[in-house]
């Protein structure tokens, strides 16, 4: 079978009829909108056309990509340096580390460039950033929109990008200057869109919003049609559709129409409370929250389950674990894999903070130094350091244990403590006067 049948036989199975003399004899490529538009279905069930722009207009929507993006792109996230005694210190001295942590180009800051990242990463399924360099030193990243991005294959597998900017001519951007973060993927090179994969999904949520908008702007009536016991001529339907127009601004204004006789009032349509519109658009609602891997409560909408206490927590750790933990891990591969040499990847990564977390959260953060400190695993020099206190030094940058953690084997040998122990037991048995 001929290359080109195969490709005949694979876009009937997709491609409307109408349009499948259109791709007769030429290859499918990644960069065929048009074809992969049907393919991906941008069209939901509903008959809505889905695209990134009325999707956001979802409360839902917006909601879960704005509170997702915001929330990683406020984190810390810096380059770090493996020492040799396994621990670790800030790469400051690294120019990376301050265009990831400061100033990714000179038109945005990190917060905004992040959430961009991010928010291209829920909307399209991947992100593209030009890496700018000077020499083999990165200098700066710029964002570019999704939209304006098309990906191509060559002869042996390997990806190639193509922009079109808003002004100038399109151009190939390589790929070693291309950061490319996808998303969810099934082939692990190209994101799969929840916009186009979730079209029936956001699709009725659309028209649900419809009915709902339709429902209140006619004052919650349902469509009523008037029935005349006789046959009009087409100047009386003209003239009976004129009163019908005075009978339905008397009942949008709240008045009680006058019907003459030989009309009667019959209701048409569904109503909304037999349609079950809240519900339905509660579901959506929970639907959409499904395709971002957030608990609806996050966003605002209310169920029985708890929400304050353990409840509330627990939600927040699932939302930390199974939603920012799996994007901002990719960010942190992709910085890694195509800002870092070979070489510096041996002593270099990038990391978020998610300590940053608890910084609205004075109790908590208390809480988490104090067990910090108490263990020997920060010092109070690192704390203070953390809320941007200058350091005491001295015995404020040394690694302490409560001594209630002594072994049992040590207990009695050695140290200040036992030494003051001991000499108040001999003061205390001594039978010298001096104890007076």
């Amino acid at each position: 079978m001929s290359k080109s049948l195969i490709h005949v036989l694979n876009r009937a199975a997709t491609a409307p009829r109408a349009s499948l003399a259109d791709w007769i004899g030429k290859p499918i490529r990644l960069t065929d909108g048009g074809f992969w538009s049907q393919f991906m279905g941008g069209v939901s069930a509903s008959g809505k056309t889905v695209t990134v722009n009325n999707a956001m207009r979802l409360t839902a929507v917006w909601s879960c990509v704005r509170i997702i993006s915001e929330t990683i792109a406020t984190l810390p996230l810096g380059l770090y340096r493996r020492l040799d005694d396994g621990g670790r210190e800030a790469a400051s001295d690294h120019d990376l580390h301050w265009i990831l942590r400061s100033s990714p180009n000179s038109r945005m800051t990190s917060v905004q460039f992040w959430e961009a990242v991010v928010a291209s990463m829920l909307l399209k399924g991947n992100a593209y950033v030009e890496i700018h360099r000077s020499g083999a030193r990165v200098v700066a990243l710029d964002f570019l929109m999704p939209g304006r991005v098309d990906v191509d294959a060559d002869s042996a597998g390997n990806l190639e990008y193509w922009y079109t900017p808003r002004k100038g001519a399109r151009r190939q951007i390589a790929r070693e200057n291309m950061l490319h973060i996808p998303a969810f993927s099934l082939d692990g090179q190209i994101g799969l869109s929840p916009i186009s994969y979730g079209a029936d999904v956001f699709g009725s949520a659309m028209s649900a919003e419809d009915v709902a908008g339709s429902t209140f702007k006619n004052g919650l009536h349902q469509t009523v049609a008037f029935e005349v016991n006789r046959t009009l001529k087409p100047e009386q339907r003209d003239e009976f559709r004129d009163y019908v127009r005075r009978i339905s601004g008397a009942m949008n204004a709240g008045l009680s129409p006058v019907l003459e006789e030989g009309v009667t009032a019959k209701t048409i349509g569904i109503n909304p409370i037999d349609a079950q519109l809240l519900e339905s658009r509660q579901y959506s609602a929970e639907d959409i929250c499904r395709f971002f891997l957030i608990d609806p409560t996050i966003i605002g909408y209310a169920d029985k389950a708890s929400n304050w206490g353990t409840g509330l927590e627990q939600k927040m750790l699932r939302f930390l674990t199974f939603t920012l933990r799996t994007y901002m891990r990719r960010i942190e591969e992709a910085i890694s894999k195509h800002l870092l040499t070979p070489a510096e990847r041996r002593s270099l990564y990038p990391e978020f903070a998610i300590e940053g977390l608890l910084r609205a959260d004075s109790e908590a953060r208390a809480e988490f130094y104090s067990k910090m400190t108490q263990n020997g695993i920060y010092t109070r020099d690192d704390c203070r350091m953390r809320e941007n206190l200058p350091r005491k030094g001295g015995n404020a940058d040394v690694l302490t244990v409560q001594s209630n953690l002594t072994p049992l084997d040590a207990l009695g040998q050695g140290g200040d403590g036992q030494a003051v122990r001991a000499a108040l037991q001999n003061w205390l048995t001594d039978p010298a006067p001096s104890k007076e």
